[in-house]
Formats: structure tokens, C-alpha cells, sequence
């Protein structure tokens, strides 16, 4: 990547002040920047790593007041933040391969695969698949037979997507994914075994979700296992059968989700943390970390705690856990002083 500082500010709609033809050819962290780095401050925290940067250029908000002279370049943007992820968007994409599907691959002939894709090798596709316009399939992915996957999503190696889910348009899976294996249905019979119960439906992602690595998603009993639109799914997390993701939630590692429940619009939910099934979770909630959600949530709620409940009588509670001991000696005083 080589550009100059003009021609970022036009990609950014941002204003120069500096050389117009600073050449950047990599980017970095601002307390690090060297000759030829493109850097970012949207953080007040790292305002002094401005005077000193060896960085060429460095992209910062519109309304940053220098209080003495820089020596880089600045590229003034509405949020500096936003803008500089933006030009990691298409740094990271400059380094994806070229599109074509390779020889090694292995593709039915009933699939269809758009315009501008990429299919690498080892892949392999089953039948009646659909794969829309400039999608990426990195190599050793596996797409079950009438899977339907959008356009411009991203699916990178060793991902496994089981027959009959759909995939929207923009998604970004990582790498071990696995998206429409079978729920965890068993049914105790008479002899104390328990009889498996087939999973006959399927998973849909809508538009803008990312999935992180390792993360597993299963199939519905009956209908889908819903992941909605601008969810975003960190590394690790089971999502259980006929679960509903609602949009623009966002979920941390390791959490796991039973079958079934619900989860709100615009959540945020904290690593480690269970939700018990047939819950219904609703919109705007915070679950903190290590949180067990044993009953449902009202809209707006921010919970905490092994067996989760309201975060205030959480913390209140919090504080005597921690006298208890003291507490304890105090009361041990008292009741000896009452034998005497």
C-alpha cells in the first residue's frame, strides 16, 4: 500500500494540514509511528504521542486544538476512529487473493456461483448451492448441499456450513466455524437411554453479522436458528438450537446460549456468561461477564451474578459478601459476651 496524504484526505473527506504529498506505505499504532506510517488519534489519552510520532501522517478529529507544532502531516475527519477503520477495511481487503475459482476445488454442478468470487482450494460445495457476487471462500471450507450464501461475504478457511442454511449478503465468518450442525434435542425413553430427536431445520444469518473463530451455531429442530441483522458473535460461543440473535446485538467470548431463547435488539452481553433455555432476554440489555441468566430480562436491563439479577442489589450485596467474615467475628463477640 503506497499513498500519499492527498489522496487519503479524499478517501476520508477529510482536510490537510501539511504536505499534501506525504507518501505512507504502512500503518501503526500512534506511539509507535515511524517514517512512512499512517497513525490515528481519536482518544484524548494519547494526545502527547501527536508531539512526539515519527509517523508521516496521522488521521485526527476536526475539532482537536494543537496546543504546540507537529512535525506529521494531519488529516482532519468528523471521527477519526471511524475514518482510520475505514482505511483498514481496504488494507485488509488489498491483501485478499485475486478471484477465480481453483482446480483443486471441488464443486457440484448443479451450484451457482456469482460474478468476481473467489474459491479456493479444497473447498468443497454440494448441491443446489447458491453463492452471490464477490464472495470469498477460503480454502479447506465445506458448504452442504442448498445452502444460499449472499454476496460480499467473506469465509475463511475451515469453516463447515450444513445443508439448507442461509447466509446473508456482507457476513464475515471466521475460520472453524460451524453453522447448522445438529441441536442438542435427546428425549429420555423407558429403559433410561434417551432417543435422539432429529434436527430437520436450519440456520439464517442476515445482513452485516460477524462470526468469530470457533464459534458453532446449531441447526433448528423445526424452522430456523435466527442470527439477525448487524449481529456480531466473538470467538467461541455455542448458539443453541431455534435461538433468535436479534440486531445489532453483540456477544463475547465464550458464552453459550440454550435452546430456544430469545436474545433482544442492541444487547451486549459479557464473556463467559449462560443463558438457561426458553428464555425470553429483551431489548437493550447488559448482561455483565460470568453472568448465569436463569429467567427472563426486561427490556433495558443490566444484570449480574452466578444466578443473575438486577446489577445494583448485585453490587449492594456484593459489598456485605465481603464483610461477612467481620461481620461474622462481631456477632461471635456478641454471643459470648451474652453466655457470660
Amino acid at each position: 500500500m503506497k499513498y500519499t496524504s492527498e489522496e487519503i484526505a479524499k478517501m476520508l473527506n477529510g482536510t490537510i494540514e501539511g504536505d499534501t504529498c506525504k507518501i505512507v506505505s504502512s500503518v501503526a499504532k500512534i506511539e509507535e509511528g515511524k517514517e512512512g506510517d499512517l497513525c490515528f488519534l481519536s482518544n484524548s489519552k494519547y494526545t502527547p504521542h501527536l508531539y512526539t510520532t515519527k509517523a508521516s501522517v496521522v488521521i485526527v478529529n476536526k475539532n482537536l486544538i494543537l496546543e504546540k507544532k507537529v512535525d506529521c502531516t494531519l488529516i482532519r475527519v468528523k471521527d477519526a476512529y471511524i475514518a482510520f477503520s475505514k482505511l483498514l477495511e481496504l488494507y485488509n481487503k488489498m491483501t485478499f487473493p485475486n478471484t477465480g475459482i481453483s482446480e483443486k476445488s471441488d464443486i457440484s454442478n448443479s451450484a451457482k456461483i456469482g460474478e468476481n468470487c473467489y474459491i479456493g482450494p479444497f473447498v468443497f460445495i454440494g448441491e443446489n448451492v447458491i453463492i452471490g457476487d464477490n464472495t470469498f471462500v477460503f480454502p479447506h471450507s465445506f458448504i452442504g448441499n442448498n445452502v444460499s450464501i449472499g454476496s460480499r461475504t467473506t469465509i475463511f478457511s475451515g469453516v463447515k456450513i450444513h445443508n439448507s442454511c442461509i447466509i446473508g449478503n456482507d457476513n464475515i465468518i471466521h475460520s472453524g466455524v460451524i453453522i447448522g450442525a445438529d441441536g442438542f434435542g435427546f428425549a429420555p425413553n423407558i429403559e433410561g437411554n434417551y432417543n435422539k430427536i432429529q434436527q430437520i431445520g436450519n440456520v439464517v444469518t442476515k445482513e452485516f453479522v460477524e462470526i468469530g473463530a470457533n464459534t458453532t451455531i446449531d441447526r433448528a429442530t423445526l424452522g430456523s436458528t435466527l442470527i439477525k441483522k448487524g449481529a456480531k458473535l466473538d470467538n467461541q460461543i455455542q448458539i443453541g438450537h431455534n435461538v433468535v440473535v436479534g440486531e445489532n446485538t453483540v456477544i463475547a467470548g465464550l458464552v453459550g446460549i440454550a435452546g430456544s431463547t430469545k436474545i433482544g435488539d442492541n444487547c451486549m452481553i459479557g464473556g463467559s456468561s449462560g443463558i438457561a433455555g426458553h428464555l425470553t432476554v429483551g431489548n437493550n440489555v447488559r448482561v455483565a461477564g460470568h453472568t448465569g441468566v436463569g429467567s427472563n430480562v426486561k427490556d433495558g436491563e443490566t444484570i449480574q451474578g452466578p444466578y443473575a439479577f438486577s446489577q445494583k442489589e448485585f453490587l449492594r450485596s456484593y459489598i456485605i459478601f465481603k464483610r461477612l467474615p467481620k461481620m461474622y467475628d462481631t456477632l461471635r463477640k456478641i454471643e459470648k459476651s451474652l453466655l457470660q
